[in-house]
């Protein structure tokens, strides 16, 4: 792929059109700065926007990417699959933001009633509150953790590695059974008090 080239043939449908890189960028909801990179070379439109980009120049995707015209049939089709890759990738970001959701949620909460076990000062009362409290820091960093993993992307390489992907299976069985066995030993630890 390109990258002068399409940046090239975007400033030919810019011109065609006879709009400056501001209007382009205002019918696009960008900045003049954004169409100028995409001219030159620089930066890429992302998949949303090479949709916007086709319809608005009445052009197929593939057509941007190659830096040329094509013929119409291949446009249709072209430009269906992108929707549909286009709706699959949104689908997709969905799903992981809902997942980051969940897991903040379950972080903050955590967070929350161990920041009341301690301003309350529970964990002198028995051990079994301070193990509990420890228990809710520790998900609350675990939350945070994995969140940073999600938004920045190297969960998703963990999940494409078969290697990684094993380690990860180990640790959803290891991680319940050592929170058992800490819940148990704070259990035992208590009844001895």
């Amino acid at each position: 792929m390109d990258q002068i080239k399409i940046g090239k043939f975007l400033k030919e449908l810019r011109n065609e059109k006879s709009l400056t890189q501001e209007q382009i960028a205002g019918q696009l909801n960008v900045s003049g700065r954004t169409v100028s990179r995409w001219e030159t070379g620089r930066n890429m439109p992302d998949i949303g926007m090479l949709v916007e980009l086709a319809d608005f120049f009445d052009v197929n995707i593939s057509e941007i990417l190659d830096g040329e015209r094509k013929s119409e049939k291949m446009y249709k089709e072209e430009k269906e699959t992108l929707l549909k890759v286009a709706d699959y990738s949104e689908n997709e970001r969905n799903v992981l933001m809902k997942r980051v959701l969940i897991i903040s949620i379950i972080g903050l909460a955590a967070l929350l009633l161990a920041l009341i076990f301690d301003s309350f000062r529970l964990e002198e009362i028995s051990p079994l509150l301070m193990c509990i409290e420890a228990i809710c820091f520790g998900l609350a960093v675990g939350a945070l953790i994995t969140c940073i993993f999600f938004t920045t992307g190297v969960l998703s390489k963990i999940r494409n590695n078969n290697r990684s992907r094993k380690i990860v299976h180990i640790l959803r069985v290891i991680c319940p059974i050592i929170i058992a066995v800490c819940i148990a030993a704070c259990i035992i630890v208590n009844d001895s008090y």
